[in-house]
């Protein structure tokens, strides 16, 4: 197998537990060194993991020497930034979503990636899991004929209600949209192939939140994004996607996704998640429960990150692509450029579709 990829972790916020869980148990994974604005968040984090050292800066641990690649979880108009100073320090980048905060940032990453011969690696990695995986593969035998339309909800009263320090959701590179998109959309993209044109809407209703919990609850701050999204989006294989993205939702009882075809209906465990029940209803019978046939079974936040690390072992691309998220990213603006300017609009960039992945 080789020697492990040595990681360095940049941001040792709240969503890098998730992280470490899963690293803890890779193999082909070591973790040798943290940094972090907070350096008891640092500690905390590189004393999960034995070996593991903290790191004054990023600027630091991008030049060490026993670092292969940085995990990049900075806060996302960090996101461009850190991934540049990897990649001119000659390390590969696997990082949180989205890929940048602007198109122009995501170009220059991936321009400064193909120019160094370095891999750039983006989440989500939730689609590699067993459900958005079992409903591609039921897709891709035919179970519902040819696919004509999908539903994509995400709706929420907002992330204020439980995240300590939420700013940073409702600022540039922030909102439902570019927060929880990435989950949805990448999952579409394997379901039903790149995205050709977007009709958007959006709205602000609020432009102050108010934080409620942790030490700062009560604490007002403004909303610089919108945060209400809906659209329609329009694939390369013809399939229309309804999407609502939303912090300004009480209650639903909408499903995450759902993919209806000429022959039957799929629906689709929650994106933002690796597993779940994928159901199948076809004319004349009742939703049946799939049984899983595809995807990394017991997968975890970093199975992008092993996969970039098998994939560098392999020859092969590896699946959570800077190419997928770019593409993603571009949607998401071109949606919300439909939205402010009232008409459709095509989107620029394209993808292929990643490789499936094998029930392991």
């Amino acid at each position: 197998m080789g020697e492990p990829l040595r990681i360095g972790l940049v941001g040792a916020g709240r969503i890098s537990g998730a992280y470490l869980d899963t690293l803890e148990h890779l193999d082909r994974i070591r973790l040798t060194a943290v940094t972090d604005l907070d350096t008891r968040r640092a500690g905390t984090a590189a004393a999960r993991i034995p070996g593991a050292e903290v790191v004054g800066s990023a600027a630091e641990l991008v030049a060490r020497a026993d670092v292969d690649a940085v995990l990049n979880l900075t806060v996302p108009a960090m996101h461009a930034e850190v991934a540049l100073a990897a990649l001119a320090a000659g390390k590969h980048v696997y990082g949180e979503k989205p890929l940048a905060a602007t198109r122009e940032e995501a170009d220059a990453v991936v321009a400064a990636a193909r120019a160094a011969g370095l891999r750039v690696g983006c989440a989500p990695d939730t689609v590699l899991g067993t459900g958005t995986q079992t409903a591609r593969k039921a897709v891709d035998d035919g179970l519902i004929g040819t696919p004509v339309a999908a539903t994509a909800f995400m709706t929420t009263a907002g992330h204020e209600r439980w995240h300590p320090d939420p700013e940073f959701y409702y600022r540039p590179g922030g909102g439902p949209l570019l927060d929880m998109g990435p989950y949805y959309l990448s999952a579409l993209v394997h379901l039903l192939g790149p995205v050709v044109r977007v009709t958007g809407a959006a709205s602000r209703p609020r432009h102050e939140r108010l934080i409620g919990s942790g030490p700062r609850a009560g604490a007002r701050f403004p909303v610089e994004v919108d945060t209400h999204v809906t659209g329609v989006l329009e694939h390369a294989g013809g399939a229309l996607t309804t999407l609502v993205m939303s912090f300004d939702i009480q209650a639903a009882r909408l499903p995450r996704i759902e993919v209806h075809g000429t022959e039957g209906s799929l629906s689709v465990p929650d994106p933002n998640g690796f597993e779940g029940p994928v159901e199948l209803h076809r004319p004349g019978g009742e939703w049946e429960t799939l049984p899983v046939s595809a995807g990394r079974s017991g997968a975890g936040r970093g199975t992008g990150l092993a996969d970039l690390a098998e994939a560098l072992a392999d020859g092969r691309p590896h699946r959570a692509s800077a190419e997928l998220s770019r593409h993603v990213l571009d949607v998401m603006l071109t949606l919300l450029d439909s939205a402010h300017r009232g008409s459709a609009l095509p989107v620029a960039s394209s993808c292929a579709r990643p490789e499936a992945v094998c029930l392991r």
